[in-house]
């Protein structure tokens, strides 16, 4: 396939432009173009196989649902069910913006374009482009950002060509972006709206329309098991080639670190990168240093984010680190973001420069009866703190459910693992705020042999000062139980280590 590229600013006389862009969207077809919040690939909302062709050209999860864009206020009954009070609120104010409002979906709205739920997500655009493209092409344009699924967004055209080139059928180019993130979603489709994506407009300012707002869980957890309600919530996204580490707490402290693990990754041979902002950009040592903005300008860190993350694929580094950009406002939706291209891997520096660790990662061989023994336990014993833990096995060919052995001991223990399923480990599960814990000495010399930059790798029993224990696999129930009490004893003293050295 070969993809059209046409320059368009949305004055009258790009208007035979995008009416011939409109056409293509009538046909079924794909194309990509502008928005205030970044670039879209846009397809019939209301044809299912058009829908389709959107997951495809992106590599995109079927469950993951699409936004529908429209143009004009009377456009919005026909798609959904009934119309929020709160909903006319919100569109007076926000729309056109970068606002996305969930409804409950017409018939009109096929399962292709809501991934299969009873729902739909509706935005009204405010680019000159994009509202002539969509009254050209039917008035409803199913528009996800316009990338290869788990890329960063495209913020210019060029982008959009890096990912796309060949598996859509036109470009509209409008130039750079004027946001960068995509946009705040809000869910009215029942009780208390609530933000299921921060974004440009924020909580404070949906608060002042309407009064009460919450904020889904899942904004601030790294949780792959939900059902994805709104684009971005389960699947990871925004990810650079390169490992990404974001590390944050005070920015002298910050700094310092960065220049340590910098200095540490390219004593091993490997290139890094950084990513800061002006005022600090001076301060590093690493191969490629980008600045993302200025910490007086969120919106300006907004815009540059994801161009600065895509710049890093072409520089060819190894890995990079970022600084945090936590603040009011926009450093929500900001953070919302980074977090999700550094797949939830964060440095907390403290007072003292000490490095805190935000995940425990137990592995085993066949990850299916002492490392989920040992996942349940730290679950258990850590409820409550935000550290997050995982089980992993050196061995797994195929996915397995907890051993029925272990998984009865457990039970009586009052430890369930339901839907639990051995996955191998990746490069990705582990991490500088990683704490990695192996069930025996060959286990840890594996993963010192095969990821020597992994600093935190002790064997469960050296960690926690315990006597080791032996996997009871092919024993009696009483040896799985003997082995669980002893693991239990590991578990519990390598958590009364962590809160005495890394102030869990």
């Amino acid at each position: 396939m070969n993809t059209t590229i046409l320059n368009v600013s949305g004055d009258s006389a790009d208007d035979v432009k995008i009416e011939a862009a409109g056409n293509l969207l009538k046909e079924g077809k794909l194309v990509a173009f502008p928005t205030e919040t970044v670039y879209g690939l846009g397809a019939n909302a209301l044809d299912e196989e058009a829908a389709a062709r959107i997951y495809s050209a992106k590599g995109r999860p079927s469950d993951n649902p699409l936004i529908v864009h429209i143009a004009d206020w009377d456009a919005l009954g026909l798609i959904v069910k009934e119309i929020p009070p709160e909903a006319k609120l919100l569109a007076d104010r926000f729309w056109p913006g970068p606002l996305t409002m969930i409804f409950k979906k017409s018939d009109r709205v096929p399962y292709g374009t809501t991934g299969g739920l009873e729902t739909v997500a509706v935005r009204m655009p405010s680019h000159p482009v994009a509202m002539k493209l969509i009254r050209a092409g039917g008035g409803y344009i199913a528009a996800p950002s316009a990338n290869t699924s788990g890329r960063p967004s495209p913020t210019r055209a060029e982008h959009v060509k890096e990912d796309l080139d060949g598996r859509i059928d036109m470009i509209l180019d409008g130039g750079e972006v004027n946001i960068g993130l995509e946009s705040t979603i809000v869910d009215l489709s029942e009780g208390v709206p609530t933000i299921l994506r921060p974004g440009y407009i924020t909580k404070e300012m949906l608060e002042e329309v309407l009064g009460k707002v919450e904020v889904d869980q899942a904004i601030i957890r790294d949780d792959s098991n939900i059902v994805p309600k709104a684009p971005g919530m389960k699947y990871r996204h925004y990810a650079p080639k390169a490992d990404l580490v974001v590390v944050e707490g005070e920015q002298a402290l910050v700094t310092a670190r960065i220049n340590e693990l910098v200095q540490e990754k390219q004593e091993h041979g490997m290139r890094v990168g950084v990513i800061c902002t002006e005022e600090t950009k001076d301060l590093y040592n690493a191969d490629e240093i980008r600045s993302a903005g200025s910490r007086q300008d969120e919106e300006s860190i907004a815009r540059h984010l994801f161009a600065v993350l895509r710049e890093f694929d072409e520089l060819d580094v190894d890995c990079i680190y970022s600084e945090s950009f936590e603040g009011p406002g926009l450093g929500q939706a900001i953070m919302n973001r980074l977090l999700k291209a550094a797949a939830h891997q964060v440095i907390h520096i403290n007072k003292r420069g000490v490095s805190r660790l935000n995940r425990i990662l137990f592995v085993s061989n066949s990850a299916n009866i002492m490392g989920p023994m040992a996942e349940g336990i730290a679950r258990r014993e850590l409820e409550g703190v935000n550290i997050e833990v995982r089980s992993r096995g050196l061995v797994v060919l195929f996915p397995e459910p907890v051993n029925q052995k272990a998984e009865a001991v457990m039970i009586s223990n009052g430890i369930r693992m339901d839907g639990y399923m051995s996955k191998q480990l990746t490069r990705e599960d582990m991490g500088d705020a990683c704490l990695v814990l192996t069930l025996n000495e060959k286990q840890k010399e594996r993963i010192n042999e095969e990821y020597p930059e992994q600093k935190l790798v002790y064997t469960l029993s050296e960690f926690s000062g315990v006597e080791d224990t032996q996997n009871p696999y092919g024993g009696e129930l009483t040896d799985y139980g003997r082995c669980f009490e002893q693991v239990e004893k590991m578990v519990k003293r390598t958590i009364a280590r962590l809160r005495r050295e890394h102030s869990i």
